[in-house]
């Protein structure tokens, strides 16, 4: 092949994926309007300036899209599990209060992904595991093997990973009201209540 042809081969390569990612936007845009079952293909491809059948070129099949649209968001988060810590996790929170097209398309995903044979439950079923798991690790590095509250980090992670998700709902049908953050960090207070009220008491006894 000669340079001229590699730099050609580049350059397709490089648009196709330009445009798949456009693409993935288009989708997450259709899905946080209308929920995956009510988002089509038609629908995507108009939004991009393409066919049907020309999108069908990048993603042969709806599945195929969704798929791409759940690996884009969580390329967005990616974050090394090493570096995760209990104030990161706030952060995020904020940042996620910023994207409320991002979320509100997670939060319909979820939300249809409970029913039988929908083609997300399998990732949102490995997805809690996971997160489970890692939230479970933060804890650790964060409070040891007990929580000032006496939970195990393994018993306290689902219901973190629930406050995350839950206020993410809460927050979206009624922004004005629900402080996503403030509520967050108030949750975080009381997974380390007693922490507090230990060292006060190891410092009367010093004194």
């Amino acid at each position: 092949m000669s340079y001229g042809d590699a730099m050609n081969a580049t350059n397709s390569r490089t648009r196709r994926e330009e445009r798949r990612g456009e693409i993935v936007r288009a989708a997450l845009e259709v899905i946080a309007e209308r929920g995956y079952r009510g988002a089509s293909l038609a629908a995507v491809a108009e939004r991009v300036g393409l066919t049907q059948q020309g999108l069908l070129h990048y993603f042969p099949t709806k599945d195929a899209l969704l798929v791409a649209v759940l690996e884009e968001r969580d390329q967005w988060d990616a974050v090394p599990d090493s570096r995760w810590r209990v104030d990161l996790l706030a952060s995020l929170v904020e940042y996620n209060a910023m994207r409320p097209g991002i979320i509100q398309t997670f939060s319909a995903l979820l939300g249809e992904s409970v029913t039988d044979g929908h083609p997300a439950r399998d990732y949102f079923s490995e997805r809690y595991v996971r997160v489970r798991a890692n939230m479970a690790g933060v804890l650790r590095a964060e409070y040891g093997d007990r929580l000032p509250n006496g939970l195990t980090p393994e018993r306290a992670a689902p219901l973190l990973v629930a406050v995350m998700d839950g206020l993410q709902y809460q927050w979206l049908l009624d922004p004005e009201s629900v402080d996503m953050p403030g509520a967050f960090r108030d949750f975080l207070a009381l997974l380390g209540e007693g922490a507090q009220e230990g060292e006060e008491a190891q410092e009367g006894k010093e004194a």
